[in-house]
């Protein structure tokens, strides 16, 4: 993507900067993830800070993807919001939720500038100039200290700080205030090994603020044109030898020291552990609750554990908190409002406390890796034995997270199964970045999860590792698929116009009929699969989809074809009223 100097920031500059530092976290993230270091040295504060990253630019792109060619752009507030929405759903560990809040924090302000100048002139584009850039990186480090529970120096949050510090000083025009906050941050990110005890013994800066100083290079880039220059080790210049930012960084998040001691810091992975023990469990999960009842949540998890970030709002907010019962954290959150995402991650390779010892869990020959839905086929396809990564309705995963989840399967041979015929190609971008690490990977094209549950059902991993992708390939292939849905907006389809609220019967990913009733609609769609023969219905139910329907298509199948048997699951919140698999 070129790179046009400006002095303003706009819709396409937001679009720049996201893919600028996506591509610059991409560089430095196995260099960030090195130097991972305390408490746990898990190595995975840059594969966080870019997962994340991805999640916000893969939905400021979804933004420009929704204008036409020819038409007008999204404006500043819309690439501005995207990207917050996008880093809050899609954040990964304690440096991800943070860099989450930073983005928050500046689409914030962003967004508002953007608006008033479209306000104020029309005809203009909407933008944001260097006054707006400055007050949307004070927002930035402002609002993130304020997630943090208990926040301290020597962290990504002094780099945020001193960033917006040094742009209050700069002159007028983006370019300018950009410059001068990279040179902040960079200066700031020298200085934390003084401020943090662990990271002096260790020779290394802060590695939450290291991933910021390279996301705040991308932005001076995206207005100037001019790339950051950086060297192998880090940030060029950083700062004194001993103290420089190649050299290492120590983990995002938050410190509590008495006087005259030194720190004890919560970070990426761990806590105030100091070696002698501490939070067995990593918890994450998204959360749709209001302002009141977060307060309290947080109040209960702060007591609960430690290294505490719950990032958000507008009843959706993103939960990060290190504890040793992981289910009172999730409790919390359902007492709270609506948890999802969950995820947990227990510390140590299955050891809650780093100070015993126990040899690395060998990796296991082979395993499945599958894209679903809803919880209910999560929790069916986890039964089965396969690694799930759950995809929300109009939240596909990203590349990265479908690689995290190969690595996770921690296997040697790993079929994916992606589910989703939208998601090809990131599923098979994320079977070449396995490959690179040595993962013998077998991508299996499965365009819905009734394909991916069939071959899930022959899969024997006592075969060959090729005779066993051909039968699962063949299973799935073998299997028609449909799905029913209800209209958003008036479309032309295959099968005709639909109007809003209508019911629409969709094989093999066409629309096939278009209905007013649910059920009779499903019944047709199931009659017109079963013309060509089959042996086995498979019917997935989604949570919205009628009480009745499921027995309704039962009963139809038993009266009208004798020799097909039929299975029924309950898929949960998965987009879909109902999926129908016809083998």
């Amino acid at each position: 993507m070129a790179q046009v100097p400006q002095t303003f920031l706009d819709a396409l500059a937001v679009r720049t900067w996201c893919s600028l530092a996506l591509t610059a976290l991409g560089r430095a993230r196995e260099e960030i993830d090195a130097i991972n270091v305390y408490p746990v040295a898990d190595g995975d504060t840059g594969t966080n800070l870019y997962l994340t990253l991805e999640s916000a630019a893969t939905a400021v792109e979804a933004v420009f993807a929704g204008y036409e060619t020819g038409r007008a752009e999204p404006s500043l507030g819309d690439a501005a919001r995207a990207m917050a929405h996008g880093a809050l759903i899609g954040a990964r560990g304690n440096s991800g939720t943070i860099l989450a809040q930073l983005l928050r924090g500046m689409a914030q302000v962003l967004a508002e500038t953007g608006d008033a100048s479209a306000a104020s002139a029309p005809t203009a584009a909407s933008r944001a100039d260097g006054p707006g850039l400055r007050r949307a990186l004070r927002r930035a480090a402002d609002s993130a200290r304020q997630a943090v529970a208990h926040p301290v120096e020597g962290t990504v949050l002094t780099v945020a700080s001193a960033a917006a510090d040094a742009a209050e000083e700069a002159g007028d025009d983006c370019r300018t205030v950009a410059r001068a906050a990279y040179e902040g941050a960079r200066t700031a990110l020298a200085a934390t090994p003084d401020q943090l005890g662990v990271l002096r013994r260790a020779g290394v800066v802060d590695a939450g603020g290291r991933g910021l100083v390279t996301v705040l290079g991308a932005l001076v880039e995206a207005v100037t044109g001019e790339a950051v220059r950086e060297t192998a080790g880090g940030v060029s210049g950083a700062g004194p030898a001993g103290h420089g930012a190649g050299q290492g960084a120590g983990p995002a998040g938050t410190c509590a020291a008495g006087p005259g001691t030194e720190p004890a810091c919560q970070g990426e992975s761990g806590d105030d552990r100091g070696g002698a023990g501490g939070p067995a469990f990593e918890v994450i999960y998204l959360l749709e609750a209001d302002d009141a009842a977060v307060a309290r949540l947080r109040a209960r998890l702060d007591a609960l554990g430690d290294s505490l970030v719950v990032v958000g709002g507008d009843g959706l907010w993103n939960v990060h908190v290190h504890v040793d019962d992981a289910g009172a954290a999730v409790e919390a959150g359902v007492e709270a409002g609506r948890p999802y995402r969950i995820r947990i991650t227990h510390f140590g390779h299955g050891e809650p406390h780093p100070g015993r010892e126990r040899p690395s869990r060998a990796p296991a020959q082979r395993a499945v890796v599958a894209v679903v839905p809803g919880e209910g086929l999560a929790g069916l396809y986890g039964e089965a034995g396969a690694t799930t990564v759950l995809a929300r309705p109009g939240e596909p995963p990203a590349s990265g997270e479908l690689v995290q989840a190969v690595r996770r399967a921690h296997a040697r041979e790993v079929v994916l199964l992606p589910n989703d015929a939208e998601l090809r190609h990131t599923a098979a971008a994320a079977a070449e970045q396995a490959r690179t690490e040595g993962i013998r990977v077998a991508l299996i094209p499965t365009r819905s999860a009734v394909q991916g549950i069939a071959a899930l059902a022959v899969h024997e991993p006592r075969r060959r590792f090729d005779e066993d992708v051909v039968q699962m390939t063949s299973a799935a292939g073998a299997t028609r698929y449909a799905e029913v849905v209800v209209a958003e907006r008036q479309s032309w389809t295959t099968a005709g116009i639909c109007q809003a609220g209508d019911v629409l019967g969709l094989i093999d990913g066409d629309v096939a009929v278009i209905g007013t009733d649910v059920t009779a609609t499903a019944r047709t769609v199931l009659d017109r699969m079963l013309q060509s023969g089959g042996e086995l219905v498979t019917l997935v139910v989604g949570d919205e989809a009628p009480e009745t329907a499921a027995a309704h298509l039962e009963a139809r199948v038993r009266e009208s074809y004798l020799a097909v048997d039929t299975v029924v699951y309950h898929g949960g919140r998965q987009g879909a009223l109902l999926l129908i698999g016809v083998e």
